[in-house]
């Protein structure tokens, strides 16, 4: 057997990589990582991390609003984006310094720089040093897509809107999905003017339509404008440094910013996969098989650079089970059924299992129950928002195949509804339940 540098020398420091890589490690591998960016990857650095944060910080201008019916007088409240952005990128920092040191206190050598295959085995990093590896791990993520037209070059993606030095007081935010529409609540919060530039005619695809149209209702009432059917003809700059964006479906803008969020794309581009053998899918994506390998068998990939499952726990769960399958002779897969998952939008939503089109396609025969209600904070403050949770099961044995919930938090309390729903329970299970009174949680248990 040849003489490698490394047992294990994984491309990317994201969630997936740095999970494989220190479980690597304890197994007794030696493993390297090389990371031209920071590490902790997208969640951390760029994404879901930083924008929790902010919707935290977006909460406020309601939850101030709402104070005063609860007794609380506050005067002279005014906001201030430069501190919370720097307060997120200092806990940013913070957190980039924790994952290193995990894999540094497990033995992982990190190279701070880009890495290549360069042939069998080989890698060849950003600075010129050349070493070999057993097993070559691609964990390299993916980034946002980019829309090309004349002048999209003037719009900005996720990436850059938590670098902003100032607010748009007016702000197209281009796409449908979760990341379109957790920035619109977020900028609208913050009192800039918001408007979705969506080409489709619908919302979140994926989510029970009862939720999406519920968003739809109270994101318009927060005064986000929708326009669906539209896409983008060009952007040019004002001589006041504003934007005029010609649209195709609807009425031109003149705005601050332009941000795009309409999807992301795998991070595979100078890797040197083809030249080995590696086999990438119609989106760019690797493919790999139920372990997370390629068609080079020591080459393996995991996260979003797959296009599986773009969701960070599941980055995770993979790069978990690859370390156990390869370095601990425990071969173990990824189940992806019944993934749970959330956007924090305003109001956030959440969902597991199957809505309700999909299971009246596959069952055929179900029983649905909801519960629509006003959240009792929403009835003090005299905000007319209300909630929106639906059980979805077999009528044939009363099985949850699906539980779906748009409200004040409601990734909260899905997280613990999906462990429900994973282990196959049923409707009278949730029944024989008693309810924890008063919360919004008890609506589960109290289906009709």
């Amino acid at each position: 057997m040849p003489a490698y540098d490394y047992d294990l020398f994984t491309i990317g420091a994201g969630s997936g990589g740095v999970r494989a890589s220190r479980v690597a490690a304890a197994h007794g591998a030696k493993v390297a990582v090389a990371e031209e960016h920071r590490v902790g990857g997208t969640c951390v650095i760029r994404g879901c991390v930083p924008k929790k944060m902010l919707v935290y910080g977006a909460h406020f201008a309601e939850d101030l609003e709402d104070a005063e019916q609860f007794g609380w007088k506050i005067e002279g409240k005014s906001f201030d984006w430069v501190r919370l952005r720097d307060t997120v990128l200092g806990d940013v920092t913070r957190l980039e310094g924790l994952y290193t040191e995990t894999l540094e206190s497990h033995g992982v050598e990190v190279f701070p720089e880009r890495a290549e295959i360069t042939g069998d085995h080989e890698i060849t990093l950003a600075s010129g040093k050349v070493v070999t590896a057993k097993y070559i791990l691609i964990a390299t993520g993916a980034r946002p897509a980019l829309l090309d037209f004349p002048g999209s070059e003037l719009a900005i993606t996720s990436n850059e809107a938590f670098h902003l030095d100032a607010l748009p007081k007016r702000v197209i935010i281009a796409g449908g999905g979760y990341i379109a529409n957790e920035f619109a609540g977020i900028f609208n919060e913050f009192g800039s003017k918001v408007s979705i530039v969506n080409r489709s005619d619908q919302l979140l695809r994926g989510y029970d339509e009862s939720l999406r149209d519920r968003l739809l209702q109270i994101s318009l009432m927060k005064g986000i404008e929708f326009h669906f059917n539209t896409t983008f003809k060009s952007i040019t700059k004002n001589d006041d440094g504003t934007l005029h964006v010609e649209l195709e479906g609807c009425d031109d803008k003149d705005v601050d910013l332009v941000m795009f969020a309409t999807g992301r794309v795998p991070n595979v581009e100078g890797l040197g996969l083809e030249a080995v053998g590696v086999e990438l899918g119609d989106k760019g994506e690797i493919k790999v098989d139920e372990y997370s390998r390629t068609k080079v068998d020591y080459i393996y990939a995991v996260g979003d650079v797959t296009n599986r499952v773009q969701l960070t726990p599941v980055a995770i769960r993979e790069g978990q089970a690859f370390a156990d399958t390869v370095f601990n002779n425990d071969p173990k897969t990824v189940d992806y059924n019944c993934i749970p998952s959330a956007v924090f939008s305003h109001p956030p939503l959440a969902g597991v299992g199957m809505t309700e089109s999909q299971a009246r396609n596959k069952l055929g025969s179900i029983k649905v129950y909801q519960s629509d209600f006003r959240p009792m904070k929403n009835v003090v403050a005299g905000r007319n928002e209300r909630g929106l949770y639906k059980m979805i099961t077999d009528a044939e044995n009363g099985r949850i195949v699906g539980i779906h919930m748009i409200g004040p938090e409601a990734p909260e309390i899905m997280q613990a509804a999906a462990v429900a729903v994973k282990a196959g329970l049923t409707k009278a299970d949730f029944d024989a339940t008693v309810a924890i009174h008063p919360t919004m949680a008890e609506e589960l248990v109290l289906l009709k």
